[in-house]
């Protein structure tokens, strides 16, 4: 059986439409109708006509993708797929912080489970944090959770007052200062190119900081023919994509011994998985209401300011 030609069949005969992180296999890249980063995924999500929903990334964002689009069915591969960013911050956690300091704006990652983005104003994501909170009243006193990377660096880049949340993704954590300098010496000719959630001593290093998306884009800009790539290694495939005569290397990680630049939550789904979640129409992702109507505000606010600021 060719996996990719039945989901092709099922995908028209159930009307459903296959969303991708740049992060998944490139297998499921492959046969995706969309391929983004979580705020297109969010941007697409709301959009597409379909009456089926599948989410091939991981938890957070099956829940986001059904707090915006009740009406469809949503539905992800592997109902196991977290996220070491989204555990960080549990919700019980976030409220005791929250009373710590009063009268502050919260914003969140999307990153985040379902009954976080309960309590939060505004979500951002990787492509907006930074426009989102430069669009915000210059003395805003802003709660930024749960990436402590991401966090520090608009802050540092913004001088906003933020409070910062102790979270971190295991991927972005692992990328190794050291060896990315030595790769940038035996390739002096290649431009490092590195995610927010990343540490600030890679971000030093970095000619471009951006988003899996506007990491794309400036590889496709670019006169540089090679790049060294701080973030998953999944957007290895959409790069080489769009850019078939550049070279792309991904960032090494602190331990040679593992493959700790790999998120194995995204790379959970596969393709046989993708093909079982449409035909039997399993692991549908559901939002308790109550929760559901409060993490849409925040939601929803991102995506207005981001088409206020065409992002």
């Amino acid at each position: 059986m060719n996996l990719a030609e039945e989901i092709s069949k099922l995908k028209k005969e159930k009307k459903a439409v296959i969303l991708a992180h740049y992060y998944q296999r490139d297998e499921i890249q492959s046969v995706a109708d969309y391929i983004g980063d979580s705020l297109a995924l969010a941007q697409i999500a709301v959009g597409c006509d379909s009456d089926i929903l599948v989410m091939c990334g991981v938890n957070f964002m099956g829940e986001t993708a059904k707090i915006l689009s009740p009406e469809k069915k949503v539905l992800i591969p592997d109902n196991t797929a977290g996220c070491s960013l989204a555990d960080s911050c549990n919700a019980v956690d976030l409220k005791k912080f929250k009373e710590k300091y009063p009268g502050y704006t919260v914003i969140s990652y999307v990153n985040t489970t379902a009954e976080v983005k309960a309590l939060t104003d505004i979500v951002v994501t990787s492509s907006n944090a930074r426009q989102i909170v430069e669009s915000l009243p210059a003395d805003e006193k802003i709660i930024f959770g749960p990436d402590k990377n991401l966090g520090n660096y608009i802050k540092a880049v913004t001088g906003r007052d933020m409070v910062i949340w102790d979270g971190a993704c295991h991927v972005h954590e692992q990328f190794s200062p050291v060896k990315i300098k030595e790769l940038k010496e035996a390739n002096p000719d290649a431009e490092v190119l590195a995610h927010p959630e990343c540490r600030k001593p890679v971000l030093d290093l970095a000619d471009k900081v951006g988003s899996t998306a506007a990491l794309l884009k400036h590889s496709e800009k670019s006169q540089a023919k090679k790049f060294i790539v701080a973030t998953e290694p999944g957007i290895l495939f959409e790069m080489k994509s769009k850019c078939p005569g550049k070279e792309f290397i991904p960032a090494p990680p602190e331990d040679d011994t593992c493959a700790c630049n790999i998120c194995s939550y995204m790379k959970q789904n596969t393709l046989q998985k993708l093909y079982d979640a449409l035909k039997y129409e399993q692991y549908e992702v559901t939002v308790p209401e109550e929760t559901r109507v409060k993490a849409e505000v925040p939601i929803r606010r991102m995506l207005e300011i981001s088409e206020k600021l065409k992002l």
